[in-house]
């Protein structure tokens, strides 16, 4: 097993199987009464988190807790960081308490990478700026699996706020790797410069490959990176971009939506669709707590 998880490219076809079904596992202990296990006993598993969050770090605090291990949260509010201290110098901070493991979500795109070469432990990213979020797409692929019992060979179609999406470039690396297809569906203007260079194809009517699509995952409209207007109207946008009942109907039978959260409803996904059947969303949340599990035990305990 690798020692950091930076980036869904760290992970080969083999090791990302490996974490889903170690993930696997660990869904079991939710049925259990005890939900702990002795694993990560001693080990501490520090949450650094300059950015706001509410499923990721609470979804990273329980995996680490019942695995047994030590957790400190630390938000960059009401820190030294507000202070003006660096992010070098909190991971030396951090380095000197013996932290085993640091979980961190940035504003800033590269900066777990950076702080890889500053601490002895083992490095998550939790989100970077608009880069990438590993284990966001670990838990959605294991979720595609749970639904539909396979990767490879899945159409899977990802709608909406490509540029600004960490969510969507950790995706689109980590199910190629898998052998899924993948096609970006967007505005010209929400797609990022190189994007043909991405292992996806492209396409600007999300009408024409709904039909063909297994999974269709939804992004949200990030309003706070946007510093101009990139389409004319929250209605446009929801016209040609949203997810509504009537394209829902469109998808074949067995297909599922998905959302990484928060949703903008009524904007990309209609509420009737968010609350369907064939949407994942709370599932997401539920697997994210056991595929952090199945990656803090890899990168700490499981080292044999």
């Amino acid at each position: 097993m690798i020692k950091h998880l930076l980036s869904a490219a760290d992970l080969d076809a083999a090791t990302a199987t490996q974490v889903l079904d170690t993930a696997e596992e660990m869904a079991g202990l939710a049925a259990r009464e005890v939900k702990k296990l002795p694993t990560l006993r001693g080990r501490t598993v520090v949450n650094l988190f300059y950015e706001d969050s509410t499923r990721t770090r609470i979804s990273f605090e329980a995996a680490a807790k019942r695995l047994s291990a030590d957790v400190i949260n630390f938000s960059a509010k009401g820190s030294s960081v507000s202070k003006g201290e660096s992010l070098k110098d909190t991971a030396l901070t951090l380095q000197a308490m013996g932290a085993d493991a640091v979980v961190i979500r940035h504003p800033a795109s590269g900066a777990p990478h950076r702080l890889a070469n500053w601490v002895a432990g083992s490095v998550v990213n939790a989100g970077d700026g608009t880069h990438e979020h590993p284990t966001q797409a670990l838990l959605d692929a294991y979720t595609m699996r749970s639904r539909l019992k396979r990767l490879a060979g899945l159409n899977v179609t990802i709608v909406g706020d490509v540029l600004h999406s960490r969510v969507a470039r950790s995706n689109v690396q980590l199910l190629h790797t898998l052998g899924a297809k993948v096609t970006l569906v967007a505005p010209p203007t929400l797609l990022p410069v190189g994007v043909a260079a991405w292992p996806a194809r492209t396409s600007y009517d999300l009408d024409a490959v709904v039909p063909e699509s297994d999974v269709v995952m939804m992004l949200r409209v990030q309003r706070e990176r946007m510093n101009q207007a990139y389409f004319p109207s929250e209605r446009e946008y929801a016209r040609r971009y949203g997810f509504d009942v009537p394209r829902m109907r469109r998808l074949p039978e067995h297909a599922i939506v998905m959302h990484p959260g928060p949703m903008n409803r009524g904007m990309e996904i209609a509420p009737e669709v968010a609350d369907s059947a064939r949407s994942t969303i709370v599932e997401q949340v539920a697997n994210g707590v056991s595929v952090r599990m199945a990656v803090l035990y890899l990168l700490l305990g499981g080292k044999s």
